[in-house]
């Protein structure tokens, strides 16, 4: 294990970290509010402390192989998430340690759980920082970093990537990792863009928008009203939102083939296919399922429509109770928060891709079986996919079952109803927010223990990084030297 070369990368995040904490102080003094003073007191020594440990940079060009990849990638979230929450326990705007490292776990990873019960308490400073963690964290710290600095001095960066993309497969459409994180983040910050448009033209207000935008983007559902996007009683807005969550859910990799005029690359993503027709498919049997509920075919549908947007892409934003839907509809949601987004999206969840591999391997078992002397292979878009994905793939799941598991269990300790319990551990796992009972879209987390914050910290972290580098830490062999 390269430590020094960790501790480097450490050191950026740090700068990156207090220097965007900023953004959040220049919107306290835009409001005239006190609390700007602690995004200073807090942001300015970390950037400080960053610089010091960047100065100390290891000598020559290091070799970041994937169990250093993994690491640095997994101590770069804690760090983040335990730098991050100081503002909120400094200010007292979350006064617990626990329940404000809680928040700002949630903030990065993207989850968008909150034990916050009523947000339009929190200053304006705090609630921005709240919004931008979800979309600092959406596309991910290194890969910024990868984008924005040129010369980090590391050799392998694709294992950085690797280690804090989601999804099983990192699709190279560039030559250089360093291009494809820029354009990434690019096609990001675009999109971003393009939905503030969007809403600011509809008539919603500029920080109202800013903010939204910050949790769409990084599929994260953090809001700063109380009746979250309800609060926005218009069609149009909830619309355009549910789109955007779409798309900022969808792999990437298809909009970089898609501009870099690769149309025959594009079209051949089976991935965004199976995505599409799984909206598609659970949008139209809830709409049937809740008809009842609606004035109007045209309600239910959009009622539907949002909220699977919401819960397949792991936003999370609710506009309507969904406790009071049928226990179909609710079967619907709980499966597809499992499933969740693409890979290479902002979004968290199983991943369609590893779902697809999956019923592909067990249809290529089953026709062994009843023809073992064939020669079978599992194939993604016209492309054999590696054994080691496949094998990488098998054991993610066999993992994923295992920690749900154990989550399942300390979490049940506080002793909530089975619903409350196992949603709210499935709904952290895979960062989608909301669960149903106590946790559902109108509730949030705040009555449970600070054990079982913990555990849902950890379980943000693990499913955001894809278990294996959060994991990775707890095994003594990987921190021996190469």
């Amino acid at each position: 294990m390269h430590k020094r070369s960790i501790l480097y990368l450490l050191g950026w995040v740090l700068i990156i970290e207090g220097l965007v904490m900023q953004l959040a102080t220049i919107v306290g003094l835009y409001y005239n509010e006190d609390d700007f003073i602690y995004f200073l007191i807090v942001g300015l020594p970390l950037a400080v402390l960053g610089l010091l440990i960047v100065l100390l940079k290891p000598k020559g060009n290091v070799v970041m192989y994937m169990k250093d990849g993994f690491a640095a990638t997994a101590l770069s979230w804690c760090v983040l998430s335990l730098a991050g929450c100081l503002p909120f326990f400094f200010s007292g705007a979350i006064p617990d340690f626990i329940d404000a490292l809680f928040e700002t776990v949630s903030g990065f990873t993207t989850t968008g759980a909150t034990v916050v019960t009523s947000v339009e308490d929190l200053s304006n400073c705090m609630n921005f920082w709240r919004c931008f963690s979800n979309w600092l964290g959406g596309m991910g710290v290194l890969v910024f970093l990868l984008a924005l600095i040129p010369k980090l001095g590391i050799s392998q960066n694709i294992n950085l990537m690797k280690a804090e993309s989601p999804g099983p497969i990192v699709g190279k459409a560039m030559p250089k990792i360093r291009n494809y994180a820029a354009f990434l983040y690019i096609i990001y910050i675009g999109l971003t863009l393009l939905e503030f448009v969007f809403l600011f033209a509809g008539g919603m207000g500029a920080f109202d928008a800013i903010n939204t935008c910050f949790a769409t983007a990084g599929t994260g559902g953090f809001g700063i009203r109380n009746a979250n996007i309800a609060a926005y009683d218009s069609y149009y807005f909830q619309t355009v939102i549910a789109v955007f969550m779409l798309l900022f859910g969808t792999n990437f990799t298809f909009y970089v083939l898609l501009l870099s005029r690769k149309f025959s690359q594009a079209v051949k993503m089976q991935e965004v296919f199976v995505y599409f027709g799984i909206v598609i498919v659970s949008t139209i049997a809830i709409a049937i399922n809740i008809s009842s509920l609606y004035p109007t075919a045209y309600d239910s549908f959009h009622q539907s429509f949002f909220y699977v947007s919401s819960i397949i892409t792991t936003t999370g934003f609710g506009i309507t109770d969904v406790n009071n839907w049928p226990e179909l509809s609710k079967a619907i949601i709980l499966i597809i928060t499992f499933i969740g987004a693409c890979a290479g999206s902002t979004g968290g969840g199983f991943k369609v891709s590893r779902i697809i591999i999956l019923l592909k391997e067990v249809k290529k078992e089953i026709s062994l079986i009843i023809h073992p002397h064939n020669v079978k292979i599992v194939s993604v878009d016209g492309k054999a996919v590696k054994h080691g994905v496949v094998r990488s793939v098998s054991t993610f799941f066999v993992v994923y079952i295992g920690l749900f598991a154990v989550s399942l269990l300390l979490v049940a300790i506080d002793n909530f109803d089975f619903t409350t319990t196992f949603t709210s551990v499935a709904a952290t796992m895979n960062n989608t927010g909301p669960g149903l009972g106590l946790v559902g879209p109108a509730g949030n987390y705040a009555s449970f223990s600070w054990l079982s914050k913990l555990v849902f910290s950890f379980d943000m972290l693990a499913g955001r990084l894809e278990l294996f580098p959060l994991i990775l830490l707890f095994a003594p062999s990987a921190w021996k030297k190469n």
